[in-house]
């Protein structure tokens, strides 16, 4: 599995800061867990508190996600935390509902292994379900995602090298980069490869990274001679 995420959150165009958006959790020849925010940054924070907090004394602090039996309960535990952090940040007087909170909402797109299983990916929405990966629909996206999506639909294969699969992500995120002022560097890079049980490559990808401006100076250019190598339209036709 590879995953990767921006930094940037933003609440206009004069509040913008960085904030991690990846997190990750590993038990030794165990289990994985990585999980993606996007949405609501006190959110986001409260989720990812509470999850850390009942991981430090799983026999105490109930239900943690490193004693769930499997990826799919994981998921249940994450997705029912999401959404009672929404649900109570959303109370004013006697009314709490989902649909009257847009501004807190947030999504999680979840992956992961457990010893013995295989590896799972979910895509947890505001609301608490969540649906999983399939040969059909190998990837999520979540966050500004209309930019990038092009990019992965058009280049995914299915047999990509680790190596070309971040390309391809740089690639989409680039896109996303020049179109919206609200996804910004760095991004987080991480993979994992199946029954490790912990992420064999991590890195930050910075503004002044080479193999980055490479990419997106290369792609650019590459756009431009597909461009002009198309057959030209015949006004007279």
């Amino acid at each position: 599995m590879a995953f990767m995420s921006d930094t940037r959150t933003n609440s206009g165009v004069d509040n913008i800061s960085t904030f991690r958006k990846m997190f990750h959790w590993e038990v030794p020849g165990e289990r994985f867990i990585s999980i993606m925010t996007a949405g609501n940054l006190a959110t986001t924070q409260s989720l990812i508190s509470q999850l850390e907090e009942r991981t430090k004394a799983p026999g105490e602090r109930k239900p943690s996600i490193l004693a769930a039996p499997t990826m799919f309960q994981v998921a249940n535990i994450i997705g029912a935390t999401l959404r009672e952090t929404i649900v109570a940040r959303a109370l004013t007087g006697d009314e709490a509902s989902l649909p009257n909170a847009p501004n807190f909402k947030a999504s999680v797109i979840l992956g992961g292994q457990i010893k013995g299983m295989e590896p799972r990916l979910y895509l947890i929405y505001p609301e608490g379900n969540f649906i999983e990966a399939s040969p059909e629909t190998p990837f999520f996206q979540i966050g500004e995602t209309k930019y990038g999506r092009p990019i992965l639909v058009r280049g995914f294969e299915s047999q990509m090298s680790f190596a070309d699969i971040t390309k391809l992500l740089m690639v989409s995120f680039d896109s996303t980069l020049k179109a919206n002022l609200s996804v910004g560097l760095p991004l987080d890079l991480m993979l994992y490869r199946n029954d490790e049980f912990a992420a064999f490559h991590e890195r930050r990808i910075t503004a002044d990274d080479p193999y980055f401006e490479s990419i997106s100076e290369g792609w650019s250019e590459a756009l431009r001679n597909a461009f002009h190598s198309l057959p030209n339209y015949e006004l007279d036709a």
